[in-house]
């Protein structure tokens, strides 16, 4: 999985990160706090990361250890 979306999307659910996806990995439900990355769509290539407002999106060789959690919670979202 090489981006994951982390705890400072929760809440904001601003998706201009959907809007820059080229393969439309990125997808939230009406009832989900934020937006989730699909770790098997994803290919890497950084677009999401710069257009998020809140910073929230990050690789995941860089999950601070207080959110590591998170990359379970995105892999998790596709999982349903």
């Amino acid at each position: 999985m090489p981006y994951v979306i982390t705890k400072a999307c929760i809440d904001v659910k601003d998706g201009s990160c959907v809007d820059v996806c080229p393969v439309d990995c990125i997808d939230t439900s009406p009832d989900a706090p934020m937006y989730y990355i699909d770790p098997d769509r994803c290919i890497d290539c950084n677009a999401c990361r710069h257009v998020c407002p809140v910073d929230a999106i990050v690789s995941v060789w860089e999950l601070p250890p207080d959110q590591l959690e998170y990359e379970r919670i995105n892999a998790g979202f596709f999982k349903r």
